[in-house]
């Protein structure tokens, strides 16, 4: 990945942009991901939960939305095996707070064998714009 170099509006250039090939290659993988096993391993995440996300995306999120800080950020979650970055923002979250409701061992077991089938199936993956961005 490219530094996030400032647009000359001084915001920083879109992750389309800035990533290179072979992040792209590593993000379809999901290969970055692995450094958050160190996250899972310190007990600050979860294999299975919601993604984490952005602080700055706090104001944005509805009373249901903001339900899914109820558990643990995860590797992998419902919204990953349900459409991963196909889905819109609504969507995604509307996932996260299924996974809250629906909390349960037998649905975490569910999630991990589902991953990697989300994983390679996938046809592409887009980057996901920023919450806050206009798509």
């Amino acid at each position: 990945m490219r530094p996030p170099a400032p647009q000359p509006s001084g915001l920083p250039m879109p992750d389309a942009d800035r990533i290179t090939p072979l992040g792209r290659i590593l993000r379809s993988l999901a290969i970055d991901e692995l450094p958050q096993l160190v996250n899972v391993l310190q007990g600050h995440m979860s294999l299975v939960g919601p993604r984490p996300l952005l602080p700055d995306y706090l104001p944005h999120y509805t009373p249901r939305q903001q339900q899914r800080h109820l558990v643990k950020p995860g590797l992998t979650g419902l919204a990953q095996v349900n459409g991963r970055n196909h889905s819109t923002w609504e969507e995604r979250l509307e996932w996260d707070v299924r996974y809250v409701e629906r909390f349960s061992l037998l649905l975490d077991i569910k999630i991990l064998l589902l991953t990697p089938r989300a994983l390679l199936c996938s046809r592409q993956n887009p980057v996901m714009p920023r919450l806050d961005e206009k798509s």
